[in-house]
């Protein structure tokens, strides 16, 4: 027989137990639930599609057909990965913290896999930490808000309301906490562009595109000099009639600069001045030509369609606030939170970060700063921004290894080995100076060699991982 007191304790650590809900299943949304899991909360993971992944779960059907642009705030394809497509960075840094991205035998063994090599990686992380048991897939999030809002943050309870794919049932749970994890690749960001709406031939988003061939021997224009307006024009300058790549500046890296000598058909352009119904596109400079598609290669705005906060988080110009540290909503926190809002990092290890945080304050081992603590962190980094003169649309753009250790002391995360930062910053000056080599060639065996020595890739023992 348990002693009485101790009978007490347990029935108080069953109290402690929180029933969350994880909003996608996606690189941020499997890691998120293993920290809660790891703190002995009751978590349930709430997936639209069929299987683990998010955007890199490869799907080639798209809306082309009846929403080429995106528009649509409840996009029936989620992923934009298009079918080529291999990792800007390097496996080595991709992993979690404690489940490196090795080789596996019988699949792909390159340095910058492909798309579903990674997806695997995925896979066999839910498989090693058994995450997969609690996702409940083909279920679509309809609504989210709090029940009974106007309580302390403590006390807040959410109703979660969802849509099963098979059936089409619609389904309300209650929830002591949400965690949105939903990614923010998906809903495409478009220009304004004078007579965009009365241009009749094809327009459509890089969001749905997905191979070069539907578009040989046709005159494009690509919108969009970012790494997607690079990746695609080099695919599609091989059997494009004529590549026009229009970018906000004509000063380009040498990466670039080489694959445009490289091929005649191959044009840096300004930005669009007008399009008109004949099918012209002018430019800034004057010049103009007759095209069969534009595709606009110009990134993706954070939505939330499902989520009702009253007002408290909003999407303004593409900043999601306010959040504290880029994931709580001081109003709301800790029984809200986003996680994946951060571009520009290490994703996976800064996703391990925020889970630990998150579940960390959903058990109670810490405590955010007070609402008035919070608001002014967050307006000081709003004023801080605007003193750099960055755009509001840029707010989440990090691009600084020191924030994610700073934000990883929260919880005692560990800092990213320097070898990790090294290799990074490494394949991305190979990037811009060797744009079209890059994934197969690179310079920095030595520090490869350091990185594979270190204990991080052989934490597992299990010889096939």
């Amino acid at each position: 027989m348990f002693p009485y007191s101790h009978i007490q304790n347990m029935d108080s650590e069953r109290k402690e137990s929180k029933r969350v809900c994880v909003i996608g299943a996606g690189p941020s949304g499997i890691v998120v639930a293993r920290e809660l899991r790891r703190e002995g909360q009751e978590v349930v993971v709430l997936e639209q599609n069929h299987d683990i992944g998010g955007q890199w779960l490869y799907d080639p059907n798209v809306e082309e057909e009846d929403d080429p642009l995106g528009r649509n705030p409840w996009l029936k394809v989620h992923s934009s990965i298009y079918q080529s497509l291999r990792l800007m960075s390097p496996r080595e840094v991709m992993g979690f913290t404690d489940f490196p991205f090795s080789v596996k035998k019988g699949r792909d063994p390159r340095r910058f896999p492909s798309h579903r090599e990674f997806l695997l990686y995925l896979k066999d992380f839910c498989e090693w930490f058994k995450v997969t048991e609690m996702i409940k897939f083909n279920t679509k999030v309809l609504y989210v808000g709090p029940l009974n809002y106007g309580v302390s943050t403590q006390d807040l309870k959410w109703l979660v309301r969802s849509k099963e794919k098979e059936s089409n049932k619609e389904v309300e749970q209650v929830f002591d906490a949400v965690v949105v994890a939903t990614g923010h690749y998906s809903k495409p960001r478009l220009p304004c562009i004078q007579g965009m709406e009365k241009w009749r031939r094809k327009q459509m988003h890089s969001h749905v595109y997905r191979s070069p061939e539907p578009f040989r021997g046709e005159i494009v224009v690509v919108v969009g000099n970012s790494f997607s307006g690079q990746e695609i024009s080099m695919e599609l300058v091989k059997v494009v009639k004529e590549l026009h790549l229009s970018s906000k500046s004509l000063e380009i890296y040498d990466g670039l600069s080489k694959v445009i000598s490289k091929y005649e058909n191959f044009h840096l352009r300004p930005q669009i001045d007008n399009l008109r119904e004949d099918g012209s596109v002018t430019f800034t400079d004057g010049s103009c030509i007759i095209a069969d598609t534009i595709l606009y290669c110009t990134g993706y705005e954070y939505s939330f369609p499902f989520l009702d906060t009253k007002g408290m988080v909003v999407v303004d110009d593409n900043r999601v606030g306010p959040l504290y540290e880029h994931t709580f909503p001081p109003s709301l926190a800790p029984s809200l939170s986003l996680v994946g809002i951060p571009r520009k990092i290490l994703g996976l290890p800064f996703f391990e970060s925020q889970g630990k945080w998150i579940a960390q304050l959903l058990s109670g081992k810490k405590v955010l700063p007070s609402y008035e603590e919070m608001m002014k962190s967050i307006d000081d980094f709003y004023h801080s921004k605007e003193a750099a003169a960055i755009p509001k649309r840029h707010t989440h753009e990090i691009g600084d290894f020191e924030y994610c250790d700073k934000y990883g002391e929260n919880v005692g995360f560990p800092k990213l080995e320097e070898w990790r930062k090294e290799l990074c910053v490494s394949s991305v000056v190979n990037y811009f100076v060797n744009l079209e080599t890059c994934r197969d060639s690179w310079y920095d065996d030595e520090k490869l060699q350091e990185a594979l020595k270190s204990p991080y890739f052989t934490q597992l023992q299990d010889p096939s991982l």
